[in-house]
């Protein structure tokens, strides 16, 4: 590849200078090195030093990456729109690259997010140098999408907490120094949970914990997964943490783990554009390049139908993810909150993804399917977007709730024809 595709440069509408210059920088040439990386440890360094691409998981304020005038005022905010770009590069580069710097983002933001001084001082520094890895472990054996079923239990004992559970499909688990840790503590006051220190039930139970990788009490064991990815199971086994390691208040946590999963579900939409980018620059070049009856596979008329519909497709979800970064980055008080924006790139970015990439493979006629080529590689890396950070099934939940929301609040239609009559 001599550049990359970004959408910076195909929707220059929704983007500032900061991200051109940010794009100037994302070249295959500088990215080389993530590339050609096969070791997980080595990749989550080389993003952080010398890259310096951690920066955009973190505020201008504590160290991290400016995210624009529109936001300056809120000193927890960054830059979804450079978010979108970084990950739409490595999505072609590196789809490990781009699973390990959105787990460090999911990993660190609650930090951001609710954590206190002391917190902030000693994790976020190293988060950007890439010395420190975190995970942000909220996936439990029976706890996936409906996150207010989880049972891992945090007992005060004492001026601390006893954590006892299990964790399960948590990115970045064999690299991490910290883990983002929900469990169900005592109900917060008037949330109708246990007392005295018994785990209380629902959303108001769940609170968030910085606990240290190699804590005493913790152990984990990675999964095998069909990529390339650091993955793995935490158990939590009477594991002392002060509650200087609590994260928010006690029954924050499920508010915390909403806002750090709306804030990058976004820039999901935009790893699978990158990695269907090059799926459909992968097949441009097959079909060019192989001939078949006497002439390019390009001069027939079904590859061209198959490509016309992998362009559209592509930059259908290239315009939806622009969008809802634009509208995120941009938009001031509770307008800032863009679920139903999100949802819709995240759903169709990673549908579309599939379907684009599935026909590079069917393209690539038997080669397509041998180990080791590209669109096989990313046949199989594309999969897990359509399930990770809220599946496909539930941004659909979420996008019909604010769009009957949206109508509950319009008046009804008769009521506006009189209102225009008058």
């Amino acid at each position: 590849m001599t550049t990359l595709a970004l959408s910076s440069a195909e929707l220059p509408v929704f983007f500032e200078e900061r991200h051109a210059a940010l794009a100037a920088r994302l070249t295959p040439e500088a990215l080389a090195p993530l590339a050609e990386a096969r070791d997980a440890a080595a990749v989550a360094r080389c993003l952080g030093e010398p890259l310096g691409l951690y920066a955009h998981l973190v505020p201008e304020a504590l160290g991290g990456a400016p995210a624009g005038t529109d936001r300056a005022a809120d000193p927890t905010a960054i830059d979804v729109r450079a978010l979108v770009l970084v990950r739409e590069a490595l999505g072609q580069v590196s789809p490990l690259a781009d699973a390990i710097f959105a787990v460090q983002g999911l990993g660190s933001y609650p930090v951001v997010l609710a954590g206190s001084d002391a917190q902030r001082r000693a994790i976020l520094p190293e988060v950007l140098s890439g010395r420190r890895v975190g995970a942000f472990a909220l996936t439990e054996p029976e706890a996936g999408s409906d996150v207010a079923s989880l049972r891992t239990e945090a007992r005060r004992d004492g001026d601390g907490w006893v954590l006892d559970g299990e964790k399960v499909l948590i990115s970045n688990v064999p690299l991490a120094h910290h883990l983002v840790v929900f469990a169900r503590a005592a109900a917060a006051p008037g949330g109708g949970g246990g007392a005295g220190g018994a785990p209380g039930a629902g959303r108001a139970a769940i609170t968030a914990f910085l606990v240290d990788s190699g804590a005493p009490g913790v152990s984990s064991e990675p999964l095998p997964m069909s990529v390339p990815h650091p993955i793995g199971r935490v158990r939590f086994q009477g594991c002392r943490v002060p509650d200087s390691a609590r994260l928010g208040e006690v029954g924050g946590g499920f508010k915390l783990a909403m806002q750090t999963l709306d804030a990058f579900r976004i820039s999901v939409g935009a790893a699978a554009n990158g990695m269907a980018a090059r799926a459909l620059r992968e097949a441009i070049a097959h079909v060019t390049r192989r001939r078949q009856f006497g002439a390019p596979l390009s001069e027939q008329q079904m590859v061209r139908a198959y490509l016309a519909e992998m362009a559209t497709e592509l930059d259908a979800a290239r315009l939806l993810v622009a969008r809802a970064a634009h509208k995120r980055d941009t938009a001031a008080g509770a307008a800032a909150r863009v679920s139903t924006e999100a949802a819709m790139a995240k759903m169709f970015a990673t549908e579309a993804a599939q379907r684009i990439i599935d026909r590079a493979v069917q393209l690539h006629g038997g080669m397509g399917v041998i180990e080791g080529t590209e669109v096989e590689r990313l046949y199989r890396e594309i999969r897990p977007l359509r399930i990770y950070e809220g599946t496909t099934e539930i941004q659909k939940l979420i996008i019909a709730k604010g769009i009957l929301e949206r109508a509950a609040a319009e008046p009804p239609a008769d009521e506006r024809a009189r209102g225009e009559a008058r």
